[in-house]
């Protein structure tokens, strides 16, 4: 036999040998690997899209704008869903159109079920015109078949959501009065879980979401959270906001770490913040603020933070009156967009 080529086949055997339990080798996985979300919501994309909105990337290009938000290392996209709004926007047709858009440019995506015809947020919990007239228990399956049709309309369309929000900043319950949570928490705790089921029955593998604005606010998730977990609920994610100002993000991002690492040793739960902004005008310490709060909740143990979603970046010269985006008057991204990137 060529001794050269026992000896090549000798140096071979040692190599992938010596490799053996590696945790780098090539058919092995790396932990860094483990998916982070760096999102964006941008459930006002088909209004602004239909009124000529349009979005340039820093060469002054004009581009698609998912395209341009993956460009600035953008990888889920969050979708809210009003039950029947008026003009059509963020009604179920439109956030099917708009999920498909986003998985086919490779996006992960997160629902987020309002129950309502309009904004739910910690000051008003509206519930649909359609459902003024319901009982407790008529609600609840009301958000059971509400929820279920619209995963199934996704499904259909080959969209499967990685998360899905029931309710949106749910601080105080949703589905006033009836799902008020300091009045009536067995209730809301039955709304949540109508809606954990339909998801559920779709698609097992989404991750269900309660969320609550002010992550920073401990003593609030722990009432809500004990609540719910008295009550029998089985959710997977906690899923916080959080909306700073310059001069006390630093503050408000310990605190909002605190809470995080405190809701995975009491409830066992992943965690994620799922809306940050800050006003367009402090793009320097938006992207500071952003870094770091990217840092802090890629930092919880066991891979337990989710992932970070800014809240419209794409709004911009104050599109309805809002200023905490991050694109700036010529519609391009500002440099807060560059935290995504790290």
């Amino acid at each position: 036999m060529n001794k050269r080529f026992i000896f090549l086949s000798m140096v071979v055997l040692s190599f992938v040998s010596c490799n053996k339990g590696n945790a780098t080798t090539i058919d092995q996985p790396i932990a860094d690997t483990v998916f982070f979300a760096k999102g964006a919501d941008i459930g006002w994309l088909s209004e602004m899209e239909t009124a000529g909105i349009q979005f340039y990337n820093t060469n002054g290009t004009a581009t698609d704008c998912i395209q341009l938000l993956k460009n600035v290392g953008i990888n889920s996209i969050r979708l809210r869903v009003w039950v029947n709004p008026t003009d059509g926007w963020c009604g179920t047709a439109d956030v099917v159109k708009q999920a498909k858009r986003a998985v086919a440019t490779g996006m992960k995506i997160m629902i987020d079920f309002h129950y309502s015809d309009f904004w739910a947020d910690p000051g008003k919990q509206n519930k649909p015109k359609s459902w003024q007239n319901l009982t407790a228990s008529e609600l609840n399956d009301a958000v059971y078949t509400h929820t279920k049709t619209v995963m199934q309309a996704l499904k259909e369309n080959g969209v499967v959501p990685t998360w899905v929000q029931i309710g949106n900043e749910t601080n105080d319950g949703m589905l006033w009065e009836e799902g008020r949570a300091s009045t009536n928490m067995a209730q809301f705790a039955a709304m949540i879980k109508a809606g954990v089921k339909a998801v559920k029955e779709v698609s097992i593998t989404s991750k269900t979401i309660v969320h609550l604005s002010n992550g920073y606010n401990n003593i609030m998730f722990r009432w809500m959270f004990d609540g719910l977990t008295l009550h029998g609920v089985e959710w997977d994610v906690i899923a916080m906001s959080l909306y700073p100002t310059k001069d006390n993000w630093n503050q408000l991002n310990e605190q909002c770490l605190l809470n995080m690492q405190d809701m995975i040793s009491r409830y066992g739960k992943e965690v994620m913040i799922s809306e940050v902004g800050m006003e367009v005008t402090e793009p320097l310490a938006s992207k500071q603020f952003l870094k770091d709060i990217i840092s802090k909740t890629k930092s919880l143990a066991n891979h337990k933070g989710l992932g970070v979603f800014y809240w419209e970046p794409q709004s911009y010269n104050s599109w309805k009156g809002y200023t905490l985006g991050a694109f700036d008057v010529t519609g391009k991204p500002t440099i807060a967009m560059e935290a995504f990137m790290q």
